[in-house]
């Protein structure tokens, strides 16, 4: 039988700065998370309405859009508040244990997004007569539906483990969103178990995907290398240089926080900025500012505004 916690609001941490800088790092990430909002709604908004745009590639970018933006959601709002209010860093049992399902839920469906996308990047590639047979519209629903669920399967893992325990004395979390690492020193309770279960499911599932991923592009690569026109490779390249950014930003950050022994609070709430954060937002950017299509798409999004509005 779970154990009952007697713990009914836990105390968010923010990060390490000097107290004068409160103001000016509200004012940063609040701008942080209003343009990846907004940069995410865009791509949605844009591949909805461009009948060019509905491929399977586009079609895991608008799911990938998706996570990021409630991704930064789940996390920022909260940060925000630590900032402005001494009150606002409190957050309660409930708001915890959702906030970490949701964070994990959402953060292992990218990681598996990711996985998906590099493979169809694979077959676009290496497979091009075959392609649209082999990435048909059905499949990259299954596809796609299978992130999801694998993602909320993953995380339900990790939230019940954790909430299982007793959490009877201290109620500080050193960390500015509720996460199992930190959650779990608080435990009144030996959570030595758990923490190599958590450790081995986190660390399986990163490495298979970063493995996959890989794999993916060392056949992408390979197949690359044998496009005799230097146009042709330039495009393939180019293609697969955007989602190669963003993988990086993401496992890297990711690895370092729960695949390392030890932990230095500190440095685990600076480094979770980069995939909280700034990898939501590096989605908008790298996928308009590197993809032709994507701003075409835009400038005759643009014009059609400007036409409607003079009418």
């Amino acid at each position: 039988m779970a154990n009952v916690s007697l713990v009914t609001t836990f105390i968010l941490m923010d990060l390490p700065h000097a107290s004068a800088l409160d103001t000016l790092l509200f004012g940063i990430f609040l701008v942080i998370y209003v343009l990846t909002v907004v940069g995410n709604l865009l791509i949605l908004l844009v591949i909805s309405v461009d009948s060019h745009l509905h491929t399977p590639m586009y079609y895991f970018l608008t799911n990938l859009s998706f996570i990021d933006m409630w991704f930064s959601t789940v996390t920022v709002p909260k940060m925000l508040m630590t900032f402005i209010s001494t009150g606002g860093r409190s957050i309660s049992f409930r708001s915890c244990v959702a906030q970490l399902y949701s964070f994990h839920f959402l953060g292992s469906t990218e990681c598996f997004l990711y996985t998906i996308m590099s493979y169809d990047r694979y077959l676009a590639i290496c497979y091009p007569l075959r392609y649209t047979s082999m990435m048909s519209g059905r499949t990259c629903v299954l596809l796609a539906a299978s992130t999801w669920l694998s993602g909320s399967l993953h995380s339900a893992i990790q939230t019940t483990l954790t909430f299982r325990l007793p959490y009877c004395g201290p109620n500080q979390i050193q960390h500015y969103f509720c996460d199992a690492p930190p959650i779990l020193k608080l435990a009144c309770a030996d959570t030595s178990a758990i923490e190599m279960v958590i450790f081995v499911s986190i660390g399986v599932v990163a490495s298979g995907c970063f493995l996959l991923i890989a794999l993916s592009y060392v056949s992408i690569v390979c197949s690359i290398l044998k496009i005799r026109t230097s146009e042709g490779r330039h495009r393939a390249f180019q293609t697969c240089a955007s989602h190669c950014i963003v993988v990086l930003c993401f496992f890297v950050p990711c690895v370092f926080i729960y695949l390392r022994p030890g932990s230095k609070n500190a440095v685990d709430g600076v480094v979770a900025v980069f995939y909280t954060v700034l990898t939501p937002l590096l989605n908008p950017v790298v996928y308009t500012l590197r993809n032709k299509e994507v701003k075409k798409a835009l400038l005759k999004l643009k014009d059609k505004v400007q036409y409607s509005s003079s009418k």
